[in-house]
Formats: structure tokens, sequence, C-alpha cells
């Protein structure tokens, strides 16, 4: 996979982890998420508790967002469910590992409108290759009722240096049993060249 789809989770966390606990530095992080990534800009919508594979986004009703149902459009719910996943994997992802989506599951199940609540908690296995993971994004109301539940295909794949640095730990050759002058159990004694003198 190209270089530009490294992970840049590390840089999103420390970012969080500076801003979030000054005065207006939620809405700073915010608005540089904006602007690094327009389109999530344009949603509206707020990341307010961010960790180590864990988020909670939220979205407030307003006109912008909304359908000719008078209710938060179906688009905008998939788009609140794709950051908030989003930001909790690449927040997990260890150092030298890229991630993708390649594909967003969703179930509508009321509508949305008012306050819209996003969470999303992921838990990686080991990543030695190649592999998918699933994680989920489940929308609430200001009730706490479930507005909608997506589930986001993750193509990742560790770097290659991070796959050369694993082959070379696990090939590197055992230091030999035996070092130094230390003779095994099982090796046969050398000789004496010396000799006793028995007396006549």
């Amino acid at each position: 996979m190209p270089a530009s789809l490294d992970a840049p989770g590390a840089r999103v966390l420390t970012l969080w982890q500076r801003l979030s606990p000054l005065p207006g530095g939620r809405w700073l992080f915010n608005r540089v998420l904006g602007w690094r990534v327009p389109y999530t800009g344009a949603l509206g919508a707020q990341v307010v508790e961010l960790a180590p594979g864990h988020a909670v986004c939220v979205l407030r009703e307003r006109r912008g967002v909304r359908n000719h149902l008078r209710s938060i459009h179906a688009v905008a719910l998939a788009n609140l469910a794709e950051l908030c996943s989003g930001t909790a994997m690449l927040t997990a992802l260890p150092p030298g590992t890229r991630g993708i989506v390649t594909r967003l599951e969703i179930d509508f199940v009321r509508k949305g409108r008012g306050r819209l609540t996003a969470r999303t908690d992921v838990q990686l296995p080991a990543l030695h290759q190649a592999t998918q993971l699933f994680p989920e994004a489940i929308i609430s109301d200001a009730s706490g009722a479930v507005v909608a539940r997506a589930r986001i295909t993750w193509n990742v794949e560790p770097s290659a240096e991070a796959l050369g640095a694993d082959h070379t730990r696990e090939s590197a050759p055992s230091p030999p049993p035996n070092e130094g002058n230390a003779i095994p159990a099982s090796a046969p004694r050398p000789k004496s060249t010396s000799s006793t003198r028995v007396p006549r």
C-alpha cells in the first residue's frame, strides 16, 4: 500500500491531548480536524472524547443536515459514524500500520433529531499481516435511544519496515548453549597428561 495511507493516529491523539484540557481547546481541535479533512469539517460534528481505540462524537441538528422529513439526513448519520469509528481506529493502530476504509454498512433504526452522539470502542488483535477489521459506531439521541448502527470495514497492514523488524526478531539465531570455556556434560572428558608416581 502507498506510504500516504500511513495511519496519522499518533498525531491526532497528540493534538487532542495538548488542546483538549485548555479553555476552548476542544473547539480548536475540531477546527484543525475540519481543516485537515474538509468534508468532515463541513458536516459540523464535534469530537468530544478521544483516547486510543475510543471516540465519542456529537452532531447537533441544524438546517444544513436535515432531510425533507425534518430529521437528520441518513447520509449525515453515515458520515457521523465514519468520523467516530475512524478517529477511534486511527488512534488504536500501532506505529507503522496502514489502514483505509473499504466498506460502510449502516442500519437506520429511527429518525434522528436534536443532539446525536456516536460512540466507538476498538480492541485490536496483534497485527502480523494484512487483515480486515470491523469497528462499529452506535448513534443515539439525547434520550439514549439508538438511532443508527454502523459497521465499517477497514483494511489494515503493518508496514514493510514493521514486518521486517518482527521477522528479524523471530529469525535471530539463539546464542549457543555453551559459551566461553564451559564443557557440556555429555562431552567426553579429556585424558589427563599428568602422572602420579607410586612409591615402591
